[in-house]
């Protein structure tokens, strides 16, 4: 079968929702032993129970990334229960809209502990793991805002450009033990927080903002979590084992047609 991740390990954080509830269903169905990290409890363990439920294997773990210790505490317990971590999905993340001026201390602050912080956490916790198991996979989710200027995304474009350096240094500098390390990087997703923002900001015009935010996409709508999900999926299988170091839009044409 291809891209069976049978016998594979995968801690995906953010797994409670939105992309990272996507990659932990792709990647229990291809086989894997699907370790969520996930700040709020409940979604955790309703998507690991939801799962498991289909006779998957899936596990869930309340973890805030932010803080180093307790992400070292909880891959130290997937390690001593599994034996082993193949594969890491950093997906946990936050958003923020506002230019330079508008950009609090607090919110700058708030976006790096989640965004970039949370990925170092995550990182550095697995690394010593798979450097022992000569072997492993390390999946970060970036943004076009990295590669593209996007009006009222400065901190989160700081974020998500640190996330895909992160990625290409990390990529040169675990090579030799064979740890391979690449990004993805999606334009709008249609997730909760989509929604989320449109009631906020603008109640009773739901269904128009989503569609104006839908069509700033060449391809003429937003992407499904389940498509990030499929490229994670090839991404951290042995069929793409020939691939570390990369980043990989995957953005409806928005960064190279969108004139």
């Amino acid at each position: 079968m291809l891209f069976d991740l049978k016998n594979k390990v995968a801690v995906i954080t953010g797994g409670g929702s939105g992309i990272g509830k996507a990659v932990a269903e792709v990647f229990a169905e291809q086989g894997a032993q699907v370790c969520l990290l996930e700040i709020i409890p409940k979604a955790a363990k309703e998507t690991a129970q939801a799962l498991s439920n289909q006779r998957l294997l899936a596990k869930g773990y309340a973890c805030d990334v932010t803080r180093q210790a307790e992400v070292v505490t909880v891959i130290q317990s997937i390690v001593k229960k599994f034996g082993r971590i193949d594969i890491l999905v950093n997906c946990a993340g936050i958003a923020h809209i506002g230019k330079l001026e508008t950009t609090s201390e607090e919110d700058f602050d708030k976006i790096f502990q989640v965004n970039v912080k949370g990925v170092y956490n995550s990182m550095q916790a697995v690394i010593g793991t798979m450097t022992k198991q000569k072997s492993g996979v390390i999946l970060n989710v970036g943004s076009v805002a990295a590669n593209v200027g996007l009006p009222d995304r400065f901190a989160y474009s700081m974020s998500k450009g640190a996330v895909v350096t992160m990625t290409l240094s990390t990529a040169k500098d675990y090579i030799k033990e064979g740890i391979r390390c690449n990004c993805v990087s999606p334009a709008r997703v249609h997730t909760p927080f989509v929604d989320g923002f449109l009631k906020k900001n603008y109640p009773g015009k739901e269904p128009e903002m989503f569609e104006k935010l839908s069509q700033t996409q060449p391809i003429g709508r937003m992407a499904k979590p389940i498509e990030i999900a499929h490229l994670a999926l090839y991404l951290c299988s042995d069929e793409a084992s020939f691939i570390t170091g990369c980043d990989y839009p995957i953005d409806g044409g928005f960064i190279k047609l969108n004139n």
